[in-house]
């Protein structure tokens, strides 16, 4: 068995996501994702067919980001997990979210892990 972490990193999304009434409009939000995924063996060619495509996680999210607004960072965490995990060959998935701009001295964000 091969086990690989598979990451998409520094991913930003223009999306309404807040309680605040200042994130009534779309802000600027860098998203982050770690997946453990698991092949029953050693993989045999170079080739995407062998191994997960990480291009469904950001196409998937960009779809999660512009088809609703969320309310809490660990709702959109939760969203984004259950998206990477509905893959069987992943075991685990680490996904972080920031604002970015939310406050002019500090960065805010919210991390969960879940594994099958």
């Amino acid at each position: 068995m091969a086990e690989f972490t598979t990451i998409l990193d520094g991913f930003e999304v223009m999306m309404r996501l807040g309680i605040h009434p200042h994130e009534v409009a779309p802000q600027r939000v860098v998203v982050s994702v770690e997946m453990t995924v698991v092949y029953p063996g050693p993989l045999g060619e170079d080739a995407i067919g062998e191994v997960l495509d990480y291009d469904f996680v950001r196409t998937g999210i960009r779809a999660l980001t512009a088809e609703r607004p969320f309310a809490l960072q660990e709702t959109l965490c939760e969203a984004i997990a259950g998206l990477c995990l509905a893959d069987a060959r992943v075991r685990r998935v680490k996904v972080r979210t920031v604002k970015a701009d939310v406050y002019p001295d500090a960065r805010v964000g919210c991390e969960i892990v879940r594994s099958h």
